[in-house]
C-alpha cells in the first residue's frame, strides 16, 4: 500500500514525547489505525520537527509512502504547559475555586495569590512570564475593594497576555474599565464562585480553553503547525479531562492517573458518596483534576528517587523512550511511586474536631470512596507491562484518606489514546467513546454491548 485516505490524525505534543494517533472510519465503525512517535524537539529549536518526525514513524508502521487526512487535531504540554498565575480573596473559596478552573483546564499553576496584590507579587508575577492570569474575588454582590486594587496593580504591568476576571459580577464593568486601556487583554466570564459554598468554575475552564487555541503556548515552531489545524488546540492535560468526562457519563465515577515524563496528573470525575456528602465541609467540583509537576518519571525523576531512597540520573539512567528491561523496570518503579504519591495529594480525608460537644469528624478535599474505576495513561502505566499491578494497590476502606474503594476496577489505555480522544470527542464523541471502549478493553463482548448497539 503506497497511499492512504484517513479521517483524523491527532497530534499530542508533550514535554518529553510527540505521538501522532491515526483515526479513520469515524461515522460507521471507528478504528485506531496507528501511532507514530519521536522525541519532542523544542530544544533543536522548532518543536515541528517532532511532529513530522512522529508522523514519520506512522507511516512507516502503516507501511505508507503518502498519507492525507481530512481533519488534524492537536493538544500541547510542550515548553511547560499553559503556564498561569491566579489570584483570588480568600484561599479555602474563591482562590480554591479559581485554582479549580485553571487545573480543569490544563493549566500549570505557577503562583497562587490569596487577598490583596503586593509589589513582591507583581515581581514574581513578571519573573514567572506566564501564558494567562486569571483574576477572581468576590462572592457576586459581596467584597469590591481588594478585587479593584488588584485589578488596578495588574493594569500597570506591561505584559501582553491574556487576564480572564472570574470575580464578583457587580464589578465587571468596573474591571473591564480598570483594564481596557492597559497592555493586558481582558476577558470577562461568570463568577467561579458566585455564592457560598458554590463552585461555578466550567465557564472559566471553557474560556481558557479558547484562549488557549488563539495564544497557543509559543514553543519554538508551533506556528508552523497552527498552518496544519482544522479545529483548535487544547492542553494536553484538559484533553484528557474532556475524555474521562465522556467516559463518566457511560460508565460512571472514575478517576485517571496520567504518569508523564515532567508529571503526575490525577483526574477524578467523581460524586460524593452519600455517607460522605453529608460530612463535607467544603464543595469539590465533580471533576478534579491536580498536576504534581515534582512526580514525573523522566525529568522529576531525581525528586522521585528521592521519595524511594535513590539516587537517580535522567541523563544517564533513563531515557524519555526506556528501551532495555533494567531501564524499563527503573520507570515502573518510578512510575509506581509517582502514582502513590500524586493519589495522596489529591484524595481528600476525614479530620476530626474537639468541640466543647466533643469530638467530631467531618470530611475535606475530594472523595473517592464512590469511584467504580481506575484508569490508567500516559507511557509509564501503558507501555510498560506493570500497569495494572500498580494501579490495583491504590485501593482502600479502612483508612482516613477517601480512597476508591477495593472493588473500583482497573483499566489501562493500551492504546495510550486518551488525550488524543479528548480533543476528538469535542467534534465525534459517539466514535471517541467507541476508540476509547476498545482501548480500555471494554469490547462488544462485555457488559457495555448495550451501549453502542
Amino acid at each position: 500500500m503506497t497511499d492512504g485516505d484517513i479521517d483524523v490524525l491527532a497530534a499530542e505534543i508533550g514535554s518529553t514525547t510527540t505521538m501522532i494517533n491515526a483515526f479513520d472510519n469515524l461515522n460507521k465503525k471507528p478504528v485506531h489505525l496507528g501511532q507514530g512517535l519521536a522525541r519532542t524537539t523544542v530544544e533543536e529549536g522548532n518543536v515541528m520537527l517532532g511532529v513530522k518526525r512522529a508522523l514519520k514513524d506512522l507511516k512507516e508502521q502503516l507501511e505508507i509512502q503518502n498519507l492525507n487526512w481530512s481533519e488534524f487535531l492537536a493538544t500541547s504540554s510542550a515548553a511547560g504547559g499553559l503556564k498561569m498565575t491566579v489570584h483570588g480573596l480568600v484561599k479555602d473559596m474563591t482562590v480554591r475555586a479559581a485554582e479549580e478552573a485553571a487545573l480543569g483546564a490544563g493549566g500549570v499553576i505557577k503562583q497562587v495569590t490569596v487577598g490583596e496584590l503586593k509589589e513582591k507579587h507583581l515581581d514574581r508575577v513578571e519573573s514567572l512570564e506566564p501564558n494567562m492570569i486569571l483574576l477572581a474575588g468576590g462572592v457576586n454582590h459581596g467584597e469590591e475593594d481588594i478585587i479593584l486594587h488588584n485589578a488596578r496593580v495588574l493594569a500597570e504591568m506591561d505584559m501582553k497576555i491574556p487576564l480572564i476576571y472570574a470575580g464578583n459580577e457587580a464589578i465587571q464593568d468596573e474591571i473591564r474599565e480598570l483594564l481596557e486601556d492597559s497592555s493586558l487583554e481582558i476577558l470577562i466570564t461568570e463568577n467561579v464562585y458566585p455564592k457560598i459554598d458554590q463552585l461555578n468554575i466550567e465557564p472559566t475552564r471553557e474560556l481558557i480553553h479558547e484562549v488557549f487555541a488563539r495564544h497557543i503556548v509559543r514553543a519554538p515552531g508551533m506556528e508552523k503547525i497552527e498552518e496544519w489545524l482544522t479545529a483548535e488546540m487544547m492542553p494536553t492535560p484538559g484533553a484528557v479531562m474532556e475524555a474521562a468526562r465522556l467516559l463518566k457519563n457511560r460508565l460512571g465515577n472514575l478517576v485517571v492517573f496520567d504518569v508523564g515524563g515532567a508529571t503526575t496528573d490525577v483526574h477524578s470525575v467523581c460524586e460524593e458518596s452519600g455517607e460522605v456528602r453529608d460530612m463535607m465541609v467544603n464543595p469539590e467540583p465533580e471533576a478534579k483534576r491536580t498536576v504534581e509537576g515534582d512526580l514525573g518519571v523522566y525529568r522529576s525523576a531525581p525528586h522521585v528517587g528521592e521519595i524511594m531512597g535513590e539516587s537517580i540520573n535522567p541523563d544517564s539512567d533513563i531515557s524519555p523512550l526506556p528501551r532495555g528491561e533494567r531501564e524499563k523496570e527503573l520507570v515502573s518503579r518510578l512510575a509506581e511511586e509517582a502514582v502513590r504519591e500524586a493519589l495522596k495529594r489529591h484524595a481528600g480525608e476525614f479530620r476530626d474536631y474537639y468541640t466543647s460537644g466533643g469530638r467530631k469528624t467531618v470530611a475535606e478535599g475530594k472523595d473517592l470512596t464512590a469511584a467504580d474505576w481506575l484508569i490508567g495513561t500516559g507511557g509509564a502505566l501503558t507501555r510498560l507491562p506493570r500497569g495494572k499491578k500498580i494501579l490495583r494497590t491504590l485501593t482502600g476502606r479502612h483508612t482516613r484518606q477517601l480512597l476508591p474503594k477495593p472493588e473500583a476496577e482497573v483499566l489501562i489505555d493500551e492504546s495510550y489514546i486518551m488525550a488524543s480522544a479528548g480533543i476528538l470527542g469535542r467534534s465525534h464523541p459517539e466514535a471517541a467513546l467507541k476508540i476509547m471502549f476498545k482501548s480500555l478493553g471494554l469490547n462488544r463482548k462485555n457488559k457495555f454491548e448495550k451501549n453502542f448497539v
